[in-house]
């Protein structure tokens, strides 16, 4: 089973797949480390070289094209689920699980974060919160077309596996 955890950057997304690929014994797939792999630099130079546009057809393309195993964790990027139709995608390809955040909790967990983040590197606290707020309400609606939707704020990759062998 392909299983696809999505939600807003610094929602846990990479931390909670990796502990989970190890419970589940699956393959693990970090759709922003298989991107950089394959254009051979930093999303960050990319988005500088290239902009947004040219980064979210090249993350459909990686995403829509990647040799998964059968048994496979992706964590996607923040913004994969809401461009072109990669959400429908997902779902039809794989179970998808959104890891759902406030934009106060996820501002305090990107605010150390910035420099790593081409979409924040220039915010201060004030500007990162207003960000969050309007980003993550432009796509929410696209998050919740997810199969599942847990709330990121104590969630396990324990918790995860038992849901996830519920459903398989």
């Amino acid at each position: 089973m392909k299983i696809f955890l999505i939600g807003f950057m610094g929602c846990g997304k990479t931390t909670l797949a990796k502990r989970l690929s190890i419970r589940l014994g699956y393959d693990l797939v970090d759709l922003d480390q298989e991107i950089e792999q394959k254009i051979g630099q930093s999303i960050t130079s990319y988005f500088e070289a290239h902009g947004e546009d040219a980064f979210r057809k090249l993350e459909s393309e990686t995403l829509k094209t990647f040799d998964y195993a059968k048994n496979t964790i992706i964590a996607t990027g923040g913004g994969a689920p809401c461009f072109f139709d990669n959400m429908h995608w997902m779902n039809v390809n794989g179970y998808t699980i959104y890891i759902e955040l406030s934009a106060s909790a996820l501002a305090m967990r990107l605010k150390n974060s910035k420099t790593k983040r081409p979409l924040l590197k220039d915010l201060d606290y004030e500007g990162l919160q207003s960000y969050v707020e309007q980003k993550l309400s432009e796509r929410e609606p696209q998050y919740l077309k997810a199969k599942t939707t847990v709330c990121g704020l104590n969630i396990s990759a324990d918790d995860l596996r038992v849901l996830i062998l519920s459903v398989a």
